[in-house]
């Protein structure tokens, strides 16, 4: 159904500083081939995620809305940027930009701002999306600043998410790298949403930068007794990043929680996030969990489950802290609530 409603978008045309006439255009399949050339001549083999390798692959991914690929190609059919319109959370009306990237004779030619122009100002309006969220990578400063251009507001910082190998071909990294979580509303959904009496400050701070209309309640309830918790986890070898998605904390999660890591930590991790939903009104207690078990706070998610969501996570060396570069005054706060609340998590653990 998704593929019938782009069919209507028509390209953009741009020029390079040569003159030479570029064009801005969502993915054909004919593409598929040329955006893995791009994929390995910017990242070699390295980059995490295997789907922009893989042409049969990718052309899945557009057929049923799962990933939306939106290209700069030249005249000859050379593809010279690309960025990836893709879910990658449990609620399917929200969207995450990223993948982007260009050849790095063509980066200083506006092309990220021309794709990034083409997909949220017309596929964003086209598919009817719910919200879009990002990454921004803070090795440097240019996906945060062109993130905020894009009506983008950071809501957290995944800490030390990526390896440093992935951005080793281009030199731009030293030790792992932290990205910056950011969303856009397109469709406001006003909701009821449960606040961890430990995180009440900060969540409430954050609320007052979105146009998020939110109902909010401090979590006070514990799960009813007898309560299963309904959770899955996913581990991402190269990143040596494992995610937990738990859809409910029920009466046993301390001890699910327990079991998961026991099988995650058998294998190189360094970084395990955690995502809750911010209606369930016991969530300060899966919370208050977390951070006896070395998790502190990350980042609210809009919208994450259809309803909001909360990102704990933990890292098991010791952030590189000194390796963050941030933009905007909202980012270097939540940095500063971040840091001090993992150290308020060391010190339980110390005192246990």
């Amino acid at each position: 159904m998704e593929v019938e409603k782009m069919s209507g978008l028509e390209p953009d045309e741009c020029k390079l500083s040569s003159g030479e006439r570029v064009f801005i255009h969502l993915f054909r399949p004919q593409d598929a081939p040329g955006i893995g050339r791009l994929f390995h001549a910017v990242y070699a083999d390295k980059y995490p995620f295997s789907r922009f390798y893989n042409p049969e692959e990718l052309i899945r991914a557009f057929e049923t809305g799962d990933n939306y690929s939106i290209v700069a190609r030249r005249e000859d059919g050379e593809i010279i940027a690309h960025l990836g319109f893709f879910r990658s959370a449990p609620f399917a009306g929200l969207y995450e930009a990223g993948a982007g990237l260009a050849l790095p004779e063509f980066r200083k030619e506006g092309l990220l701002l021309s794709l990034l122009h083409y997909t949220y100002g017309r596929l964003a309006m086209a598919l009817g999306i719910d919200e879009a969220w990002g990454e921004a990578v803070c090795n440097h400063l240019h996906m945060q600043r062109v993130m905020g251009r894009f009506d983008f507001l950071e809501t957290g910082l995944e800490i030390d998410l990526m390896p440093e190998e992935t951005y080793a071909k281009e030199g731009r990294s030293s030790g792992r790298v932290t990205s910056a979580v950011a969303f856009r509303c397109y469709v406001p959904s006003p909701h009821a949403v449960h606040l961890p009496s430990v995180y009440e400050k900060v969540l409430r701070s954050i609320y007052s930068w979105l146009d998020a209309r939110r109902t909010l309640h401090v979590s006070g309830d514990l799960p009813p007794a007898g309560s299963s918790t309904c959770a899955s986890h996913k581990v991402f070898d190269f990143a040596q990043v494992a995610r937990i998605e738990v859809m409910a904390a029920g009466e046993d999660f301390e001890a699910w929680l327990k079991g998961a890591e026991a099988g995650i930590l058998e294998g190189k991790i360094k970084v395990i996030q955690v995502r809750l939903n911010l209606s369930c009104p016991w969530v300060g207690s899966a919370v208050d969990i977390l951070r006896r078990q070395g998790y502190f706070f990350g980042a609210l998610l809009p919208r994450w489950y259809g309803e909001d969501g909360l990102l704990m996570q933990k890292t098991i060396d010791r952030p590189g802290w000194e390796n963050i570069m941030l933009f905007s005054d909202r980012a270097r706060e939540l940095l500063e609530i971040i840091r001090n609340d993992q150290e308020d998590v060391l010190s339980l653990q110390t005192g246990q």
